[in-house]
Order: C-alpha cells, then structure tokens, then sequence
C-alpha cells in the first residue's frame, strides 16, 4: 500500500505555509534562518514529489542542489548571526538599522 502522491504535495504546501508564517511573524533572525530551511526543505520535497510522479531522476539532482544551497545559506547566515550577536545584544530584525555608518 502507497501514500497517494496528493498527500505529499499537501505536506509540501503546509510546510511552505508554515515556513513562510514563521518568516512573516518571527522578528529573531534565528528564527527566521529557521522557517527558510524549512521553506527550502518544502520545495526540496516537491522536487522529489513531482520526480516521482514522472518517474524521472532530475527531482533528485535538484534535491541535491537545494541541500547543498541550504548548507551554504546555513553556514553563512550563522556566521552572520554570530557576529551580529557582537555587535548588537540580541538577535532582533529591528537591531540591523543600528548597524548603519
């Protein structure tokens, strides 16, 4: 017995929904980092969803290609986050106008 691939793409669009609430209504840049990992990971899936509903390979090369972009975006905005945490005494999205001249 087989998932039905609707309920995939379902998971997708609640994934990318719950991501995009996180990004609008968090104001940490942690959190922020976060919901678009998670957004990321939501389009990551329906590569994977749409590769399997075609039965090609490329939804998987673009899986690889997005978990590879998600680690370089992990890795610098972490890096960011720590030096702006240095600077500026919590992570607050509003902070970053201090930062100006």
């Amino acid at each position: 017995m087989t998932v039905p691939i609707e309920h995939g793409f379902v998971l997708v669009a609640l994934l990318w929904a719950i991501g995009l609430i996180g990004l609008l209504a968090r104001k940490n840049t942690l959190f922020m980092l976060m919901s678009m990992e998670i957004m990321l990971n939501a389009a990551a899936l329906a590569f994977i969803l749409a590769g399997s509903l075609w039965q090609q390979a490329d939804g998987q090369i673009i899986y690889i290609l997005i978990i590879t972009v998600a680690a370089a975006e992990v890795g610098l905005g972490l890096a960011l986050l720590i030096r702006l945490r240095a600077h500026v005494s919590d992570l607050n999205i509003d902070k970053l106008d201090e930062l100006r001249g």
